[in-house]
């Protein structure tokens, strides 16, 4: 054994080299990525978790009923009863998300007209909105005003 450090030594050093370690920068445990679709509106997202709730009970409930149907229980006949009234509960939980969706998103989500119409409607809103600041500053609205002939501004017609 090599006598050139002592032991204190060796023991200081075994000590340092895992805090040196520690300070080298490390990555992040957690990298916040964008998500890859938007999140599901308050409503919709309440209606899915109830309905994903009562799915899973609908399923052990179901299970439950099938195994005490195969041990040959008196349990069997009110757990298959139960399951079925469950099933009719899930399936109006499943039901519930589809319709709270489709009203969320009439009310607050896509336009369901051609971008050409939408475009249109837009237009004519902006125009409305500009003649009304106009009327409340005391301007002429925006059609009575002079529209510019073809050519206008240029200094020479070819």
């Amino acid at each position: 054994m090599p006598r050139g450090r002592s032991s204190t030594e060796r023991a200081r050093q075994s000590v340092a080299a895992p805090a040196r370690e520690r300070s080298a920068p490390r990555p992040p445990l957690w990298v916040e990525e964008p998500a890859r679709r938007r999140r599901l509106p308050d409503p919709v997202r309440t209606a899915a978790v109830r309905a994903v709730i009562i799915v899973a009970v609908t399923l052990v409930q179901a299970m439950v009923a099938f195994l005490t149907a195969l041990a040959g229980s008196w349990l069997s006949f009110p757990m298959v009863l139960s399951s079925v009234a469950s099933t009719v509960v899930a399936t109006w939980g499943v039901l519930d998300v589809w319709v709270t969706r489709q009203v969320w998103n009439q009310r607050h989500g896509v336009v369901s007209v051609p971008s050409s119409t939408a475009r249109r409607l837009r237009r004519e809103r902006r125009r409305a909105r500009r003649q009304e600041r106009a009327a409340e500053r005391g301007k002429v609205p925006i059609r009575v005003r002079v529209r510019r002939r073809e050519g206008a501004g240029q200094l020479s017609h070819s």
